[in-house]
């Protein structure tokens, strides 16, 4: 059987980090297996889904390196919903309920204020075709209910193992709303069975609807697919992460200047047993992915771990890689140069400093002429590989500083700041004339 799972998401909002791992974790494992990725959005609220969510979501997965082999739209399904739900009718398995909403939840509380489980009590199917007419007469339309077998449903989950799930506890699931809506489980079913979905993988938040949807496939009589339930994020104090807090919408994250691959290496790896490291690439973190590896404690989602890979990601790009990106910032100054400040970046942005280290202007931080003379006298006349070792040395002989009183000066003279690159190499790159104006205290 060849692996076949699916993303969907709704577009009436940005990605943001707990959307991408389910989609990222989908990726992986169908990848690892060799099998298909399915990207179907779940646009079916006509009112609140937008063109430019769908087209942010496509961007987003494309940009992050999850491409699809399929693409669907569920909004373009509806006569399969349709036909699906006209079966469970006539199977007496979705029963029309007029009890309005505020109807329902005092009759919770009233189950609750006896000490029972605010299930619903099924009322509807004692009604008469009578009084069914006078609801419609009030102008009241009906949602409709999926009856439950009230057995209990197991599967054996790829993340956590043998699960059940009794569904005699649970109320029975509204597929369809008043205004004919559908609800996001019936689509769901009716397209895993439509599109040959053969894993359904996702948070743990999802495991009781489980046992609903597999009786759902069930009744419409497709093949129920394997369920993997993942443990979901959390930050790093343990907290749950809200999946509205904008700064995690992988746009913006974009925008900040992350890396795609430090974004995946780590929403892939938190929370499992592979070392926290950057990828070699996003299909080699689908090669190395297996549910075994994964623990059963919610994968906490630390801001630092991700700052820490994004900095190993530029740190391991080579020029090739890098240069379309150096060009963009208007910074490509040869190999040499990237070669020298890469180890120094946390975000590709930081290499416009670098480059104006380098370029211009700086302002020499000079804060003894004497040395700063000193070190004009002593600079070699060419500056190539071994240039800086020669005239640290020079300088050190004319006034007697080492260590931090020898390096430092020389460092704040021609970069203007207290760290940085390898001077080295950074000498090289600036060249004599503007180690002289900078020595010399001129801007430049």
């Amino acid at each position: 059987m060849s692996v076949k799972v699916r993303f969907a998401p709704s577009p009436t909002g940005k990605l943001h980090v707990g959307n991408v791992r389910t989609a990222l974790v989908n990726w992986m494992f169908a990848k690892g297996q060799g099998g298909s990725f399915v990207l179907r959005i779940d646009d079916t609220d006509l009112a609140r889904s937008t063109a430019e969510f769908e087209q942010g979501i496509e961007d987003d997965l494309t940009w992050l390196g999850l491409l699809w082999d399929e693409r669907h739209n569920q909004s373009k399904r509806f006569d399969r919903y349709e036909a699906a739900a006209e079966k469970l009718k006539a199977d007496g398995r979705l029963y029309p309920c007029y009890e309005t909403a505020e109807e329902l939840d005092r009759r919770r509380k009233v189950q609750l204020s006896r000490g029972l489980p605010p299930v619903y009590d099924r009322a509807a199917l004692s009604l008469t075709e009578a009084e069914k007419a006078a609801f419609e007469a009030e102008g009241r339309r009906p949602h409709w209910r999926f009856k439950l077998d009230g057995k209990r449903v197991a599967w054996e989950d790829l993340a956590r193992g043998h699960a059940e799930v009794d569904t005699a506890s649970m109320s029975d699931p509204v597929l369809i709303r008043e205004d004919g809506l559908f609800l996001y489980t019936l689509p769901s079913v009716v397209d895993d069975i439509d599109m040959g979905i053969t894993h359904v993988i996702r948070g743990e938040d999802h495991v009781t609807n489980t046992g609903a949807q597999i009786e759902i496939f069930e009744a419409l009589g497709g093949p129920v697919p394997d369920f993997a339930h993942m443990p979901l994020l959390v930050g790093a104090d343990g907290a749950a992460l809200s999946k509205r807090l904008g700064s995690l919408s992988i746009s913006e994250m974009r925008d900040q200047g992350y890396e795609p691959i430090a974004i995946t290496s780590h929403l892939g790896r938190i929370g499992t047993s592979d070392p926290l490291e950057v990828a070699e690439s996003v299909q080699a973190l689908g090669a190395g992915f297996a549910f075994a590896k994964m623990g059963r404690s919610p994968a906490r989602y630390d801001t630092a771990d991700l700052d820490r890979l994004n900095a190993q990601a530029l740190h391991a790009m080579d020029y090739a890689s890098a240069r379309p990106r150096l060009e963009a910032l208007d910074c490509d100054l040869g190999p040499d140069f990237w070669e020298t400040v890469k180890p120094n970046l946390n975000k590709m942005a930081d290499v416009i400093e670098m480059a104006r280290i380098v370029r211009g202007p700086v302002a020499p931080v000079i804060e003894d002429a004497g040395f700063a003379q000193a070190a004009l006298e002593t600079l070699p006349e060419v500056i190539d590989a071994g240039a800086w070792a020669v005239w640290t040395e020079a300088v050190k002989a004319r006034t007697g500083a080492k260590g931090k009183a020898l390096f430092m000066p020389l460092r704040l003279m021609l970069t203007g700041q207290a760290h940085g690159p390898d001077m080295a190499a950074m000498v090289r790159l600036m060249g004599r004339e503007t180690l002289v104006r900078r020595l010399n205290g001129e801007a430049s």
